[in-house]
């Protein structure tokens, strides 16, 4: 946006995309329709009326001519009643004991208010006028004689159907933008289902989706089911690459450990430790490779997988607490990944401190679990470095417990880009160490 400051002077806008079709159809044909009322109704309508209303005045001043004529009443009347039966009126003086009558227009009455103003400007004697729902209205003016009221046909003065081009070209105009709206309501539906299809398959879920709609959207859908069989196959060739080769060495590293059992302990201790830091570099090898698994989302309660993964390392002598659990649900998750993911990082967290806390909260619309520990914790401008595969940050860990590969956190992080979620690292402010903190979208 070229004026970021008139954000705050413009009114918030839909941001779904059938909100904002809905305001492209429905934004001209107000406008249009608010075009052409304004133009019927001030120069057309309008200038009939006043042309009509004149024409009313006009007579008015004849029948108050003979009025001002006539000596008496009674021979005002007389006078008048070939005119008033040529010209169709009706007349009558109001006695000097009745109450005068008030004007009365209608609040819809548009044309009525034209009138009203014309026979005010140009009727010097103009009293009040009155408009019945009925064809009838009734016009007061001064003579020499006292007020008479004048009853007169309204399409004297007004056109027989004033509203109807507004009426029409309301109701038909709100008849056309309902039956588009429903129309472009089907036509989005395929843009929605390949949103919620690629939503779903960012948040590391697959749901069917068959390609619908127009020419364009087909395509588009077409080709996001190219994209994701082809991230699948990916995904799946690397994980069956990695564990083939993981695997594979499996096999030397057992045949060393039987030809070293053969020597003495003293001979053996070092190349038989050489041989464990290799099978848990394979280890964390096929962890990694098992971290962006493509199984079938189940239904789990992270509560309870949270409390029974601290149980877990209780029971082996960590000093691992549970100190927060916010929510009981049960959500989609991949229970044996995030599993994983959460026994690395309380094995960091037990590795480099001496003690851990567990926190797991599931709001409405996301999960987060929390580990913290009371070690040296991550410089800020290492943390994206310590995500990466094969990274091992040295400054910030003590390399007598051994540094390994470089993928515990790398499996976390994999972990939760396939649930559509992100690892977070800070500072914890409890124990001073590193903050972990899983966040997925629900």
């Amino acid at each position: 946006m070229k004026f970021p400051h008139l954000k705050h002077y413009v009114p918030r806008l839909p941001t779904g995309i059938y909100g904002r079709a809905a305001l492209i159809l429905l934004m001209p044909v107000v406008v249009l329709q608010l075009v052409v009322a304004f133009v019927f109704i001030r120069r057309d309508l309008e200038d009939i009326t006043q042309q009509m209303s004149y024409t009313v005045v006009r007579e008015l001043f004849v029948i108050d001519d003979q009025i001002e004529a006539a000596p008496t009443q009674e021979a005002a009347l007389n006078a008048l009643e070939p005119l008033l039966l040529r010209l169709n009126f009706q007349l009558r003086f109001i006695g000097r004991d009745e109450a005068e009558p008030q004007t009365y227009v209608p609040f819809e009455d548009l044309s009525g208010r034209v009138v009203r103003d014309t026979m005010m400007r140009s009727l010097p004697e103009f009293h009040s006028i009155r408009f019945t729902r009925s064809h009838a209205s009734y016009i007061v003016m001064g003579t020499k004689f006292g007020l008479a009221e004048i009853e007169f046909s309204r399409r004297r003065a007004t056109v027989a159907a004033p509203h109807q081009l507004i009426v029409i070209t309301v109701v038909f105009g709100f008849m056309l933008v309902v039956i588009a709206m429903a129309y472009m309501r089907n036509q989005l539906r395929p843009i929605k289902r390949l949103a919620d299809a690629a939503e779903a398959f960012g948040r590391g879920r697959v749901i069917p989706y068959q390609p619908r709609g127009a020419t364009e959207v087909r395509a588009a859908g077409a080709a996001f089911n190219d994209m994701r069989a082809r991230i699948d196959r990916q995904i799946e060739q690397r994980t069956l690459m990695l564990s083939g080769v993981s695997h594979d060495l499996r096999t030397p590293l057992t045949r060393l450990k039987l030809s070293l059992s053969m020597l003495e302990d003293d001979d053996a201790e070092p190349m038989l430790q050489d041989v464990k830091e290799m099978e848990d570099m394979v280890n964390a090898f096929l962890d990694f490779s098992r971290g962006v698994t493509t199984s079938a989302m189940e239904e789990t309660d992270p509560c309870a997988l949270v409390e029974e993964a601290v149980d877990n390392w209780t029971r082996q002598g960590k000093t691992v607490h549970l100190v927060e659990t916010v929510g009981n649900r049960t959500v989609p998750l991949r229970t044996a990944a995030v599993r994983r993911a959460l026994d690395n990082l309380i094995s960091n967290a037990v590795r480099y401190g001496t003690r851990a806390r567990v926190s797991v909260a599931v709001m409405q619309k996301s999960l987060r679990i929390r580990v913290e520990d009371d070690g040296p914790g991550i410089p800020e401008d290492l943390r994206g470095d310590a995500m990466r595969p094969f990274t091992r940050l040295d400054p910030a860990r003590n390399q007598d417990l051994g540094t390994g590969v470089g993928l515990g956190l790398a499996i976390v992080a994999d972990i939760a880009r396939a649930h559509g979620g992100t690892l977070r690292l800070g500072t914890s402010e409890e124990l001073g160490g590193l903050q972990a903190d899983i966040v997925i979208a629900l």
